[in-house]
């Protein structure tokens, strides 16, 4: 693309579009080409004939799109191609992290949409196109009474189904989240928690626990302590320099206004927040935003004063911080698949759920097979490659941690 468009203008296109999300932001997008990813950003605009019209986006087209015809439908695109070893050939792959974006009730424009999407994987020569788009199938704790199923999810899976998409086995994102409604009090948010949260925030604050925001002289230290809480709970995390990336990335949008709180915005920035006890960091946070929703990312801590609860205080100045900024959500990001004691993400999930998070059901990641035998190959291929490297990625991080 010789004319590159500035990452505001398409920022600015796809917060006017129903959910927008911040993995498909312009940041996102850089942050994944550093990475053997090229992006690729579509939009669907009305044409003459008032049927929805795909093309590429621009400059001039970006301009386009904000000022004259309108937008239907946007995705940004993370296109990789993978060599594969022993084989002349070369696997190519498609993934909308979060998208497409549109309005999924609309249900001519969705099914355009999908078909779009084959057409243009298979003129790219992929074997297989992901999306992941926040359809809710419903809210709530399944089977409680306050559960709620929302029929559009049933109708968005139909004609997925009916145009050959296949459930992922590989969801790269989480399936399911926890959702704080912000535009509620202070008074109010902090009534809707578990009565063990409050009790666990007003102990922090006695014990001398303080919050102060990050700067980027903090990523050395927030990665280490990311990688100590990595190991302690039996996660894989990434190498230091990717969440280098990431921060430095979205915190430039943040660093552009001074650090200073500023009005919900159709640009992206992220804001650490590291809690202390006497000068001592002992549990952070890394908190994302991007048109009016919040989103917790990252969360790292050390056995250090465990006993003061900063985590609990952190999240509650998160949540503060971000309403105060005019954001309506607060994304806990992550939930269990099955909300059951048996889920290794249960007890994440109770933390979350004393926060007075909300479950949203999703209906996950699905794949178009463009290349049905490749994308086999690939799907039996690829799951003992990743173990491999979660293997390394592991042992890595146990090494950064013993010569912190």
């Amino acid at each position: 693309m010789s004319n590159p468009p500035p990452p505001q203008s398409w920022n600015a296109l796809i917060a006017a579009l129903p959910s927008p999300h911040l993995l498909q932001t312009w940041e996102w997008g850089q942050v994944k080409a550093r990475y053997g990813w090229q992006p690729i950003q579509l939009v669907w605009r009305a044409g003459a004939d008032g049927l929805p019209s795909l093309s590429g986006y621009t400059h001039e087209a970006g301009r386009s799109a904000l000022t004259q015809q309108p937008v239907l439908a946007a995705a940004l695109v993370l296109q990789r191609t993978l060599p594969l070893g022993g084989f002349a050939v070369r696997l190519r792959i498609l993934y909308l992290p979060k998208g497409p974006l549109l309005d999924w009730a609309n249900a001519p424009l969705r099914r355009r949409v999908l078909d779009d999407l084959r057409t243009f994987s298979s003129r790219r020569g992929a074997i297989f196109v992901k999306i992941d788009p926040d359809i809710r199938l419903g809210t709530g704790l399944p089977g409680s009474q306050d559960a709620q199923e929302d029929p559009l999810g049933e109708a968005v899976l139909s004609d997925l189904r009916q145009r050959g998409w296949l459930f992922s086995n590989d969801q790269i994102q989480f399936r399911n989240t926890m959702l704080v409604d912000l535009s509620e009090s202070e008074d109010a948010l902090l009534a809707q928690m578990k009565q063990k949260t409050r009790y666990n925030i007003r102990l922090a604050e006695r014990k001398g626990v303080t919050v102060r925001v990050g700067s980027p002289a903090d990523f050395g230290l927030l990665y280490r302590m990311y990688a100590e809480t990595s190991v302690r709970d039996g996660f894989v995390i990434r190498d230091e320099s990717y969440y280098h990336t990431v921060w430095q990335v979205f915190d430039g949008q943040r660093s552009a206004v001074s650090g200073q709180l500023s009005a919900v915005s159709d640009q992206p920035s992220c804001e650490p927040l590291i809690a202390e006890v006497d000068g001592e960091p002992v549990a952070a946070v890394v908190i994302f935003r991007f048109a009016g929703r919040a989103y917790y990312l990252h969360g790292m801590s050390r056995e250090a004063h465990r006993e003061k609860m900063p985590n609990y205080l952190l999240q509650w100045e998160a949540m503060r911080r971000a309403k105060a900024a005019g954001c309506t959500l607060y994304d806990l990001w992550g939930a269990p698949d099955v909300f059951a004691e048996s889920d290794s993400m249960w007890g994440v999930f109770r933390f979350k759920e004393g926060l007075g998070g909300v479950p949203l059901r999703t209906m996950g990641a699905w794949d178009l097979p463009v290349s049905p035998l490749l994308y086999r190959l690939y799907t039996h291929t690829l799951p003992r490659l990743l173990d491999v490297m979660r293997r390394r990625g592991k042992a890595q991080t146990q090494k950064v941690i013993g010569g912190a």
